[in-house]
């Protein structure tokens, strides 16, 4: 089941990054975007060996999500066993400057999360050792 959508996305000057982070938010739907846009066509079983600590269930449910709100195209082959392919949609496709940026900031800042407390919280509010 989706998550509920607000309405309106002009209150205010960040509501569209809050519209942005609606669709691609969460723990496992930008790594799930990142090996799409890497690998081009990912079956489901495949993704699940790439992303280590995923439920089943939890990635079934992101991937039906993002496919609803049209970031994934999902292929269902006619064949037993039955075969599904999951790829980015040209709307997905769209975000691959953001993923790269997203990487790119995460290459340059592995230190914060490399903190002996594990949050990079602390270091970010002034909390870590100086």
């Amino acid at each position: 089941m989706s998550k509920p959508r607000h309405s309106r996305y002009d209150c205010h000057p960040g509501c569209s990054v809050e519209a942005s982070l609606t669709l691609i938010g969460g723990k496992w739907k930008c790594i799930i975007l990142w090996h799409l846009q890497e690998e081009g066509v990912v079956r489901f079983n495949e993704l699940r060996r790439r992303l280590a600590g995923i439920t089943p269930r939890m990635l079934t449910n992101q991937l039906r999500e993002m496919e609803e709100d049209g970031l994934i195209d999902r292929t269902v082959y006619a064949q037993v066993p039955p075969k599904v392919e999951y790829r980015l949609s040209e709307q997905g496709r769209s975000l691959a400057p953001v993923l790269l940026a997203l990487k790119d900031w995460g290459d340059k800042n592995m230190h914060l999360f490399s903190q002996p407390s594990g949050h990079p919280e602390a270091v970010l509010a002034g909390g870590g050792a100086s």
